[in-house]
């Protein structure tokens, strides 16, 4: 049976890098894959997914509007897939996430999502909440605090590295814009 599955951390923690990997061991083994990212991120230019150790692959882009049922089940007529991997996954709609467990269920194709759980504001994304809400796997990847914590919180900082404690929840970035924190930190840094 295939599952939905939700790798889900804190900024920096690899979740690209996983999901590169995990696309490697099927391509390597003559299995089709399907990679998705957000569209509105366009940080890894003409590669849509890229890690920041310098992985990279081409993939769809999925907005609001997309049908990622139809999309996929379209494409796994042509070309049977072994296996569908979503980079950004917070960025989904909730019905999306629907769609992709649909996927899962009734095409069999297991769906590996990879995300962020919750926004600058320690708030979560409708994406990720929609994960963690109906998923068959959760799994969480570790990022570290400048503590040697576990870091489960993603700061938003200002070109002085100072914390943003308001503003809309997406705001593309890396490391010049987010810092991963432990709880701990997070609640200092933002002054709770």
């Amino acid at each position: 049976m295939a599952k939905l599955y939700f790798y889900y951390a804190s900024m920096n923690a690899g979740k690209s890098t996983n999901l590169l990997q995990a696309d490697f061991n099927y391509r390597e083994r003559g299995m089709a894959t399907m990679l998705w990212t957000a569209a509105l991120d366009d940080r890894g230019g003409e590669r849509a997914i890229e890690s920041r150790i310098g992985l990279g692959a081409d993939a769809h882009r999925f907005d609001a509007g997309t049908d990622l049922w139809q999309r996929i089940s379209a494409a796994h007529a042509v070309q049977p897939l072994s296996c569908v991997l979503v980079d950004e996954a917070q960025f989904l709609r909730r019905d999306q996430v629907w769609q992709l467990a649909r996927v899962a269920d009734a095409a069999g194709i297991p769906v590996l999502c990879y995300g962020l759980r919750t926004d600058f504001q320690g708030e979560l994304f409708e994406g990720s909440a929609a994960l963690l809400g109906i998923a068959d796997s959760l799994i969480e990847l570790k990022a570290v605090c400048h503590c040697g914590r576990k870091a489960t919180m993603n700061l938003r900082v200002d070109d002085s590295g100072a914390a943003v404690r308001a503003g809309r929840q997406t705001e593309i970035g890396g490391n010049d814009r987010y810092v991963a924190l432990c709880r701990r930190h997070f609640s200092e840094a933002m002054g709770q």
